[in-house]
């Protein structure tokens, strides 16, 4: 990824009794995600967690959606008209209150 992109990551803690469904989140939300955003994404990944730091240690996050734009704008803009339908469709795969990052590339 190009210095200086915008990273938006959605992460999904892990934890007794939270549940995610991730063939409908790698099937249904994150297309629907995409198309909604459009030409504003310009990549994304999916990442399911697999161990904490720990051997046998459970992962901090069940999973981490993360998406890049060209600039914090370009995120706010695509985003904005859509923010209600995009969050309206958690309960469809989880009852995980995701935690969201906006971050800097910086290398």
């Amino acid at each position: 990824m190009k210095k200086g992109a915008i990273k938006v990551s959605v992460l999904y803690p892990s934890g007794e009794g939270k549940t995610f469904d991730m063939d409908y989140y790698c099937n249904k939300h994150a297309p629907m995600v995409a198309e909604l955003l459009g030409d504003a994404i310009i990549a994304s990944t999916i990442e399911e967690g697999l161990a904490g730091g720990a051997p046998g240690s459970e992962p901090t996050y069940q999973v981490m959606g993360n998406m890049y734009f060209e600039s914090i704008e370009a995120y706010q803009n695509s985003l904005g008209p859509h923010v209600e339908r995009i969050m309206g469709d958690l309960p469809n795969f989880t009852n995980i209150e995701p935690i969201i990052q906006i971050s800097k590339v910086v290398i």
